[in-house]
């Protein structure tokens, strides 16, 4: 019953990603688009009234030479943004460069650097572009860890296969079932830019296949829960950690499981999410009478695997390995 129910749940997803995908899908950075090359990060200081001020810009590929910019006051998410002041605007690629242009402030890009100006007035500031990672990228398994991808094989799974690069791909259930522990799981999100939304690189981590921590290409937004690193429908993330699409990321995710008298719950589940080195959820509780919308198990006292969901987008993940608590 178990497998035909997650049969039907991948099914469905698959339709519905299928319906919503608009264009290609690229998992290799070498082989993409003329717009790839500007997507990314910068950071540098623009002038203002008082002096400089540090900055950070996310720019988001749209396809079609077509662009979305948030400039953060402070810095990147994560690396000195205030978490109250920012600026989007849109933009195109015009004569070998992004140019996105808001109300007041703008930015052209090239060659790796983004040079921001004043709608009407001269340049204030030129920003680098940069590649965050992940501290924990890389991690080694602490001794006892259970090892469930390491490259070599996905035999730890069910419907375990391996990308042509060797990684492990969406769509899979470790055998092994899990309660409390902490997880690490490392993923690359494809570079999809004509789809927006849940078409866009959309997967899944769903620990005892109850409860998902989304994964979306999701660079650049505003971080709602069905976006990376939401509680999916539950809770979004304190702050949008998503890097850039292709880029490798990481979650490092301690769950404590439902506590059960018989089959009476007495505690509902607890949830912390470190992403890309940041906590985005910090011990949150779990609603314990109802599992995450189509999770392919229910709540209850047993253990259950971890989930990794295909939803028809070419997520590939690596480095996958738990730590069951005591």
């Amino acid at each position: 019953m178990a497998s035909r129910l997650l049969t039907a749940v991948v099914l469905c997803a698959l339709d519905a990603a299928a319906a919503l995908a608009a264009g290609p899908a690229y998992t290799n950075p070498e082989k993409t688009d003329a717009d790839f090359p500007f997507q990314g990060e910068y950071v540098g200081k623009i002038k203002t009234d008082d002096g400089e001020a540090p900055v950070g810009l996310q720019v988001i590929a749209l396809g079609g030479g077509k662009f979305h910019g948030v400039l953060f006051r402070g810095g990147l998410p994560g690396d000195g943004w205030n978490h109250k002041t920012s600026y989007d605007a849109d933009g195109d690629l015009t004569d070998g460069a992004a140019v996105i242009l808001g109300d007041v402030i703008g930015a052209k890009i090239r060659d790796g650097s983004a040079v921001i100006s004043k709608k009407g007035g001269g340049e204030i500031g030129k920003l680098d572009k940069i590649s965050r990672s992940s501290p924990t990228l890389g991690a080694a398994p602490p001794a006892g860890a259970v090892v469930l991808f390491d490259g070599k094989t996905a035999d730890a799974f069910q419907n375990g296969k391996l990308t042509d690069d060797g990684c492990l791909a969406a769509g899979c259930t470790s055998n092994q079932k899990f309660g409390s522990g902490k997880l690490h799981i490392e993923f690359c999100l494809p570079y999809m830019p004509e789809d927006r939304g849940q078409a866009r690189g959309n997967s899944g981590v769903y620990l005892q296949g109850r409860y998902e921590v989304q994964m979306l290409d999701s660079f650049g937004l505003k971080g709602e829960n069905n976006e990376c690193g939401g509680l999916y429908e539950i809770k979004a993330p304190d702050v949008n950690m998503c890097l850039p699409p292709l880029a490798w990321q990481t979650y490092d995710i301690e769950y404590t499981a439902a506590k059960y008298d018989g089959e009476k719950l007495v505690a509902s589940p607890r949830i912390t999410v470190v992403h890309n080195g940041v906590t985005i959820h910090k011990d949150v509780e779990l609603p314990g009478d109802r599992s995450t919308r189509a999770a392919p198990v229910k709540p209850g006292p047993e253990p259950g695997p971890i989930y990794l969901q295909n939803h028809g987008n070419p997520a590939r993940y690596r480095n996958v390995w738990v730590v069951e608590s005591k």
